[in-house]
């Protein structure tokens, strides 16, 4: 049995394990649907703990191809190059990715190895720059701030967002639209040096062609994203895959990864920017604000 119009190759480009888990866990369930068989059912079959079949579609666990093949073979999919190319996969998901050397800090499961392989993020952002466009000065001054500011782990966790930063300018770029709020280029981050610097290495950024910034200007009421801030994760040929990140007030944060959930923020998205300065408009206000911080300050009297 094969799932008319169902693609089991690779994805090109950034494609690491996170992605592999999630695009097998979404083949073995469709063929698991298409057999007319439940979890609990596959649960007894094959003698397995009650969660482990939950855990593998949903990507929460690396899957061994033995237990690929008795799926597969449960499910009735006989078509060799289906088996192969789902083992294969389950193999390949099972590789080491790059953020493995930050598992310190670092979950296997946390928005770092959603986005190590994301071909494109739209980010909403309130109150900081996103991190993917912050300098080392102004990064370090918001770590700093947090509970878990020791200097080893302040000096992991900058290691970390530059590493992350590659992305931007590497083999296969992601593409990035970042909506600011105005707010945003006026908050004194490290003081007046650093956000200097942090506004001019905006500008650069910005002249990149697979980066967009905006920014919604002080003067817009309420919209959809107060409050928040929010992330759009897209994977390039997976659609179905793609996933919001929403993190809120101190730092909880989850994922929405129900399709239905992505539509509906992926239009929340496209209202916001349409209320955000165009591409012109928004460097003369990330240029004004820069002039505010590279100003002397005025001699107290």
């Amino acid at each position: 049995m094969a799932l008319r119009g169902h693609r089991v190759g690779a994805v090109p480009g950034t494609e690491g394990p996170t992605l592999r888990r999630r695009r097998l866990g979404a083949a073995l369930k469709r063929y698991r649907e298409a057999a007319g068989l439940t979890q609990g059912q596959v649960t007894r079959q094959l003698e397995w703990h009650a969660a482990k079949v939950t855990r593998i579609e949903t990507a929460r666990v690396s899957v061994t191809p033995r237990d690929v093949t008795d799926m597969l073979t449960l499910y009735g999919v006989r078509d060799p190059e289906h088996r192969e190319a789902l083992t294969e996969l389950a193999r390949a998901s099972r590789e080491r990715a790059w953020w493995a050397d930050y598992r310190d800090i670092v979950q296997p499961d946390s928005y770092v190895s959603f986005e190590a392989e994301a071909s494109a993020i739209r980010n909403w952002e309130p109150v900081v720059l996103p991190g993917l466009l912050q300098t080392e000065a102004y990064m370090r001054a918001l770590f700093r701030t947090s509970l878990t500011s020791r200097p080893d782990r302040v000096d992991r966790a900058v290691s970390l967002r530059l590493a992350r930063q590659r992305r931007l300018t590497g083999k296969h770029p992601i593409e990035l639209g970042a909506l600011l709020d105005e707010s945003v280029l006026y908050r004194p981050i490290g003081g007046r040096r650093a956000m200097a610097g942090q506004l001019r290495h905006l500008l650069t950024l910005s002249e990149l062609p697979n980066v967009s910034v905006r920014v919604l200007p002080c003067g817009v009421g309420e919209h959809p994203l107060l409050g928040m801030s929010a992330a759009l994760l897209a994977f390039d040929q997976a659609a179905e895959l793609d996933v919001v990140f929403v993190e809120g007030f101190g730092r909880t944060s989850h994922f929405l990864r129900r399709p239905q959930e992505v539509a509906r923020y992926r239009a929340v998205f496209d209202e916001v920017a349409a209320r955000c300065l165009d591409a012109r408009a928004t460097r003369g206000a990330v240029e004004a604000a820069l002039r505010t911080w590279s100003r002397r300050p005025s001699p107290v009297r």
